[in-house]
Protein backbone atom coordinates (compact mmCIF):
# COMPACT_ATOMS: atom_id res chain seq x y z
CA UNK A 1 0.00 0.00 0.00
CA UNK A 2 1.39 3.38 -1.08
CA UNK A 3 -0.12 6.45 0.96
CA UNK A 4 1.05 10.26 0.06
CA UNK A 5 1.23 12.03 3.56
CA UNK A 6 -1.88 13.21 4.48
CA UNK A 7 -3.87 9.98 3.86
CA UNK A 8 -0.82 8.62 6.07
CA UNK A 9 -2.00 10.89 8.78
CA UNK A 10 -5.42 10.04 8.28
CA UNK A 11 -4.67 6.27 8.28
CA UNK A 12 -2.40 6.51 11.40
CA UNK A 13 -5.20 8.42 13.28
CA UNK A 14 -7.98 6.24 12.27
CA UNK A 15 -7.14 2.65 11.97
CA UNK A 16 -3.92 1.86 13.72
CA UNK A 17 -2.48 1.58 17.15
CA UNK A 18 0.08 4.68 17.19
CA UNK A 19 2.98 4.67 19.11
CA UNK A 20 6.03 7.64 18.54
CA UNK A 21 8.89 8.86 20.18
CA UNK A 22 9.08 12.42 18.61
CA UNK A 23 6.86 15.25 16.90
CA UNK A 24 8.88 14.98 14.14
CA UNK A 25 6.59 15.99 11.04
CA UNK A 26 5.66 13.09 9.04
CA UNK A 27 7.42 12.31 6.03
CA UNK A 28 6.40 10.77 2.46
CA UNK A 29 8.80 7.53 3.09
CA UNK A 30 7.63 4.56 4.99
CA UNK A 31 7.66 1.25 5.15
CA UNK A 32 4.74 -1.11 5.21
CA UNK A 33 4.12 -5.18 5.92
CA UNK A 34 0.86 -6.53 5.05
CA UNK A 35 -0.56 -9.73 3.95
CA UNK A 36 -3.76 -8.36 1.53
CA UNK A 37 -6.74 -10.79 2.47
CA UNK A 38 -9.44 -11.03 4.70
CA UNK A 39 -7.36 -11.58 7.25
CA UNK A 40 -4.28 -9.69 8.57
CA UNK A 41 -2.07 -7.72 10.26
CA UNK A 42 -0.02 -4.44 9.12
CA UNK A 43 3.03 -2.04 10.52
CA UNK A 44 3.34 1.22 8.68
CA UNK A 45 6.41 2.89 9.54
CA UNK A 46 6.79 6.52 8.94
CA UNK A 47 10.70 7.36 8.50
CA UNK A 48 12.82 10.79 8.50
CA UNK A 49 14.86 11.07 5.50
CA UNK A 50 18.03 10.03 7.31
CA UNK A 51 17.28 7.19 9.76
CA UNK A 52 20.49 7.74 11.70
CA UNK A 53 17.85 9.17 14.55
CA UNK A 54 15.87 5.75 15.36
CA UNK A 55 14.05 7.72 18.08
CA UNK A 56 12.50 9.69 15.62
CA UNK A 57 10.49 6.97 13.61
CA UNK A 58 7.02 7.01 13.87
CA UNK A 59 4.99 3.82 13.56
CA UNK A 60 1.35 2.48 13.64
CA UNK A 61 0.12 -1.37 13.74
CA UNK A 62 -3.19 -2.36 13.07
CA UNK A 63 -5.58 -6.09 12.81
CA UNK A 64 -8.14 -8.13 11.26
CA UNK A 65 -9.37 -11.47 12.14
CA UNK A 66 -11.88 -12.13 9.68
CA UNK A 67 -14.20 -14.94 9.50
CA UNK A 68 -12.01 -16.71 11.24
CA UNK A 69 -12.98 -18.60 14.99
CA UNK A 70 -9.42 -16.83 16.43
CA UNK A 71 -6.71 -14.84 15.36
CA UNK A 72 -3.95 -16.28 13.72
CA UNK A 73 -1.70 -13.20 12.70
CA UNK A 74 0.48 -10.90 15.24
CA UNK A 75 2.90 -8.36 15.15
CA UNK A 76 6.09 -6.72 17.04
CA UNK A 77 7.63 -3.79 17.03
CA UNK A 78 10.62 -3.79 19.46
CA UNK A 79 13.80 -1.34 19.76
CA UNK A 80 15.65 -2.58 22.65
CA UNK A 81 19.37 -4.53 22.46
CA UNK A 82 20.37 -3.68 18.66
CA UNK A 83 22.52 -0.84 19.32
CA UNK A 84 20.55 1.99 17.09
CA UNK A 85 18.04 -0.25 15.47
CA UNK A 86 14.62 -0.89 15.34
CA UNK A 87 12.57 -4.07 15.08
CA UNK A 88 9.42 -4.85 13.13
CA UNK A 89 7.97 -8.28 12.46
CA UNK A 90 4.44 -9.26 11.04
CA UNK A 91 3.60 -13.09 11.25
CA UNK A 92 0.92 -14.36 9.13
CA UNK A 93 -0.23 -17.60 10.70
CA UNK A 94 -2.44 -20.71 9.71
CA UNK A 95 -3.77 -23.91 11.41
CA UNK A 96 -4.04 -22.20 14.86
CA UNK A 97 -2.21 -19.33 17.19
CA UNK A 98 0.28 -21.32 18.78
CA UNK A 99 3.30 -20.88 16.45
CA UNK A 100 2.89 -17.08 15.86
CA UNK A 101 2.60 -17.24 19.69
CA UNK A 102 5.60 -18.58 20.31
CA UNK A 103 7.70 -17.14 17.10
CA UNK A 104 6.85 -13.40 18.44
CA UNK A 105 9.56 -13.72 21.48
CA UNK A 106 11.62 -16.07 20.23
CA UNK A 107 12.37 -15.14 16.79
CA UNK A 108 13.75 -11.54 18.20
CA UNK A 109 15.68 -13.10 20.56
CA UNK A 110 17.41 -15.33 18.21
CA UNK A 111 17.80 -12.71 15.72
CA UNK A 112 19.38 -10.15 18.67
CA UNK A 113 21.90 -13.17 19.31
CA UNK A 114 22.80 -13.56 15.94
CA UNK A 115 23.37 -10.24 15.31
CA UNK A 116 25.75 -9.99 18.33
CA UNK A 117 22.92 -7.77 19.72
CA UNK A 118 23.20 -5.09 16.99
CA UNK A 119 27.27 -5.26 16.11
CA UNK A 120 26.87 -7.09 12.49
CA UNK A 121 23.93 -4.68 11.30
CA UNK A 122 26.20 -2.17 12.28
CA UNK A 123 29.04 -3.34 10.40
CA UNK A 124 29.40 -3.72 6.21
CA UNK A 125 29.67 -7.82 6.28
CA UNK A 126 25.99 -7.83 4.61
CA UNK A 127 26.99 -11.68 4.14
CA UNK A 128 27.66 -12.29 7.54
CA UNK A 129 24.27 -10.42 8.32
CA UNK A 130 22.78 -12.81 6.07
CA UNK A 131 24.34 -16.05 7.13
CA UNK A 132 23.34 -14.75 10.87
CA UNK A 133 19.81 -14.50 10.12
CA UNK A 134 19.67 -17.65 8.05
CA UNK A 135 20.64 -19.31 11.42
CA UNK A 136 19.13 -17.66 13.38
CA UNK A 137 15.74 -18.58 11.57
CA UNK A 138 16.42 -22.05 11.32
CA UNK A 139 17.25 -22.42 14.92
CA UNK A 140 13.78 -21.57 15.41
CA UNK A 141 12.37 -23.32 13.41
CA UNK A 142 13.83 -26.18 14.91
CA UNK A 143 12.71 -25.00 18.31
CA UNK A 144 9.13 -24.52 16.90
CA UNK A 145 8.81 -27.99 16.03
CA UNK A 146 10.65 -29.72 19.02
CA UNK A 147 7.73 -27.28 21.21
CA UNK A 148 4.91 -28.65 19.00
CA UNK A 149 5.62 -32.12 19.57
CA UNK A 150 6.28 -31.71 23.15
CA UNK A 151 3.03 -29.80 23.83
CA UNK A 152 1.14 -33.16 23.41
CA UNK A 153 -1.30 -32.34 20.31
CA UNK A 154 -1.76 -32.64 17.09
CA UNK A 155 -0.90 -29.16 16.52
CA UNK A 156 -0.23 -28.25 12.74
CA UNK A 157 -0.17 -24.30 12.85
CA UNK A 158 2.48 -22.94 11.08
CA UNK A 159 3.20 -19.30 10.24
CA UNK A 160 5.12 -17.12 7.99
CA UNK A 161 7.27 -14.10 9.02
CA UNK A 162 8.28 -10.84 7.65
CA UNK A 163 10.82 -8.85 10.21
CA UNK A 164 12.89 -5.86 9.15
CA UNK A 165 15.78 -4.14 11.29
CA UNK A 166 16.14 -0.54 10.42
CA UNK A 167 18.32 2.21 11.81
CA UNK A 168 21.36 3.79 10.91
CA UNK A 169 20.38 4.51 7.13
CA UNK A 170 19.96 0.98 6.25
CA UNK A 171 17.28 -1.42 6.11
CA UNK A 172 17.94 -5.09 6.49
CA UNK A 173 14.83 -7.68 5.79
CA UNK A 174 14.63 -11.08 6.43
CA UNK A 175 11.23 -13.31 5.54
CA UNK A 176 9.60 -16.43 4.65
CA UNK A 177 6.28 -16.86 2.96
CA UNK A 178 3.78 -14.41 1.37
CA UNK A 179 3.73 -11.36 3.91
CA UNK A 180 4.99 -8.54 2.16
CA UNK A 181 7.72 -5.18 2.96
CA UNK A 182 6.46 -2.66 0.66
CA UNK A 183 8.09 1.45 0.36
CA UNK A 184 6.67 4.42 -0.60
CA UNK A 185 8.83 7.24 -1.95
CA UNK A 186 7.48 9.94 -2.80
CA UNK A 187 3.75 8.16 -3.74
CA UNK A 188 5.96 5.77 -5.41
CA UNK A 189 5.02 2.01 -3.97
CA UNK A 190 7.89 -0.73 -4.18
CA UNK A 191 7.70 -4.27 -2.96
CA UNK A 192 11.11 -5.20 -1.65
CA UNK A 193 10.40 -8.77 -0.62
CA UNK A 194 9.49 -12.04 -3.06
CA UNK A 195 6.16 -13.98 -1.94
CA UNK A 196 7.44 -17.61 -1.40
CA UNK A 197 4.01 -19.66 -2.93
CA UNK A 198 3.71 -22.82 -4.40
CA UNK A 199 2.16 -21.17 -7.53
CA UNK A 200 2.90 -18.53 -10.38
CA UNK A 201 5.15 -17.77 -13.41
CA UNK A 202 7.13 -15.43 -11.82
CA UNK A 203 11.05 -16.46 -11.18
CA UNK A 204 10.75 -17.30 -7.83
CA UNK A 205 7.37 -18.78 -7.95
CA UNK A 206 9.19 -21.13 -10.47
CA UNK A 207 11.65 -21.77 -7.87
CA UNK A 208 9.83 -22.65 -5.10
CA UNK A 209 7.69 -25.27 -7.33
CA UNK A 210 10.93 -27.15 -8.70
CA UNK A 211 12.39 -27.72 -4.94
CA UNK A 212 9.01 -28.76 -3.90
CA UNK A 213 8.89 -31.94 -6.35
CA UNK A 214 11.95 -32.36 -5.58
CA UNK A 215 11.96 -33.15 -2.36
CA UNK A 216 9.02 -35.40 -3.09
CA UNK A 217 5.71 -33.27 -2.53
CA UNK A 218 2.82 -32.32 -5.08
CA UNK A 219 0.86 -29.20 -5.96
CA UNK A 220 -3.02 -29.76 -6.60
CA UNK A 221 -4.87 -25.57 -7.23
CA UNK A 222 -1.79 -24.17 -6.29
CA UNK A 223 -1.51 -26.02 -2.79
CA UNK A 224 0.93 -28.08 -1.47
CA UNK A 225 -0.36 -31.66 -1.51
CA UNK A 226 -3.35 -30.06 -1.72
CA UNK A 227 -3.07 -28.52 1.45
CA UNK A 228 -1.61 -25.42 2.02
CA UNK A 229 -1.09 -22.01 -0.22
CA UNK A 230 2.42 -20.63 1.08
CA UNK A 231 5.81 -22.84 -0.21
CA UNK A 232 8.02 -21.54 3.22
CA UNK A 233 6.73 -21.30 6.64
CA UNK A 234 7.91 -21.62 10.46
CA UNK A 235 6.06 -24.99 11.94
CA UNK A 236 3.70 -26.77 9.44
CA UNK A 237 5.72 -30.09 11.19
CA UNK A 238 3.20 -32.03 9.02
CA UNK A 239 5.89 -31.45 6.27
CA UNK A 240 8.78 -32.00 8.41
CA UNK A 241 8.89 -34.17 11.17
CA UNK A 242 5.86 -35.69 10.44
CA UNK A 243 5.48 -36.88 6.84
CA UNK A 244 4.85 -40.36 7.24
CA UNK A 245 1.54 -39.11 9.44
CA UNK A 246 0.42 -36.78 6.86
CA UNK A 247 0.04 -39.40 3.78
CA UNK A 248 -1.57 -41.92 6.06
CA UNK A 249 -4.05 -39.51 7.03
CA UNK A 250 -4.63 -38.83 3.52
CA UNK A 251 -5.15 -42.12 2.90
CA UNK A 252 -7.58 -42.08 5.70
CA UNK A 253 -9.75 -39.18 4.46
CA UNK A 254 -9.77 -40.26 0.73
CA UNK A 255 -7.43 -37.37 -0.41
CA UNK A 256 -5.27 -39.95 -2.06
CA UNK A 257 -4.33 -43.97 -2.66
CA UNK A 258 -2.22 -46.06 -0.48
CA UNK A 259 -0.67 -46.59 -4.19
CA UNK A 260 0.14 -43.25 -4.54
CA UNK A 261 0.89 -42.60 -0.90
CA UNK A 262 3.39 -45.44 -0.77
CA UNK A 263 4.99 -43.77 -4.02
CA UNK A 264 5.60 -39.99 -2.36
CA UNK A 265 6.67 -41.24 0.67
CA UNK A 266 9.72 -43.72 -1.23
CA UNK A 267 10.16 -39.63 -2.91
CA UNK A 268 9.93 -38.13 0.29
CA UNK A 269 12.14 -40.18 2.35
CA UNK A 270 14.54 -42.39 0.22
Amino acid sequence: MALFRPQLERFLSTKLHCGHSSTKTLTKNFFFAIRPKSQCSAIAIDAPSSLIDVAGIRWGSTSLQGAREEMEDDIIIRSDGLEGFSFAAVFDGHAGFSSVKFLRDELYKECVAALQGGLLLNGKDFNAIRKALEEAFERVDAKLLDWLEKDGEQDESGSTATAMFIGNEKLVISHIGDSSVVLSRSGKMEVLTDAHRPYGSNKISLQEIRRIREAGGWIVNGRICGDIAVSRAFGDMRFKTKKNEMLEKGVKEGRWSEKFSSRNYKMMFC
